[in-house]
């Protein structure tokens, strides 16, 4: 693993091989990646980015994991979205962009990448606040996903606001606390919308000092009573940024679990 696990956010990676918009918003936008080789169409996989929803952090820190899912053969589109710190950013575009990006990235992507995109619902990979809204989008669009695989997922908002997660990105995110605005969090926080029911592997490094993995076992627990196909995938020398690094030694574990995902979609 690199000396400096937050080196993957800076670190160069490939262009794109193309820009989508999927609405007229500036942000609300996608880098494509074409699959690497000549197999079959498969699945497009939709990265979230994480940051904590904030403006400073953009779908550009992903460029790495994008780049190793195209090298494993998987359409890839990097969802941009509008962020808190922006004057339109927060409740409810955060969320909404998300939304209506997944819902249009299908069909957006293949017809940019002929023939290498299958039909049918993506899989969504985010990482952090990105797993959040894979999670979110999941739960209240179940049609719209085929599976998501949540990299260290802020799973719990009332959780992260009492934990004062980031300086209070919730609060930010949301216009307050659970106490404030209770139809908020009622809204789009995993949480609150167990069961889940897209099938979903949740990965979290147990050195996570972002978001702690207890978020991430208490809701794999609840959301398996209550019916979810939920597994977690704990990694005990892992902390929080080398689940979105290829050159780190959690990667095989990324791989692999997509690849279970995949293989079942």
């Amino acid at each position: 693993m690199p000396s400096d696990p937050r080196a993957v956010l800076t670190r160069p990676a490939p262009a794109p091989d193309v820009t989508v918009a999927y609405g007229d918003h500036p942000d609300q936008i996608a880098d494509l990646r074409r699959p690497a080789g000549t197999g079959p169409a498969r699945p497009l996989v939709v990265v979230v980015h994480g940051g904590f929803w904030r403006a400073e952090y953009d779908r550009r820190h992903t460029g790495p994991l994008a780049t190793a899912l195209a090298a494993l053969g998987h359409p890839v589109a990097q969802i941009e979205y509008r962020r808190t710190g922006q004057p339109d950013g927060g409740w409810p575009a955060t969320l909404t962009d998300v939304l209506t990006g997944v819902g249009h990235l299908p069909r957006l992507a293949a017809e940019a990448l002929p023939g290498r995109v299958a039909p049918g619902a993506p899989i969504l990979v985010g990482h952090s606040a990105g797993g959040h809204l894979a999670l979110f989008v999941a739960a209240v669009a179940p049609a719209e996903v085929g599976a998501v695989l949540a990299l260290a997922p802020v799973a719990n908002l009332a959780e992260a606001y009492r934990l004062d997660l980031d300086s209070g990105a919730v609060a930010a995110l949301l216009g307050g606390g659970p106490a404030d605005v209770p139809d908020r969090y009622a809204a789009c926080d995993p949480r609150s919308l167990v069961p889940i029911r897209t099938r979903s592997v949740i990965v979290h490094g147990a050195l996570d000092q972002q978001v702690p993995v207890a978020m991430s076992r208490e809701f794999a627990a609840a959301a398996q009573a209550a019916g979810s196909d939920v597994r977690l995938v704990e990694l005990p020398d892992c902390e929080h940024f080398g689940l979105i690094d290829p050159e780190s030694g959690a990667w095989p574990e990324v791989a692999a679990a997509l690849r279970s995902l995949h293989e079942d979609h």
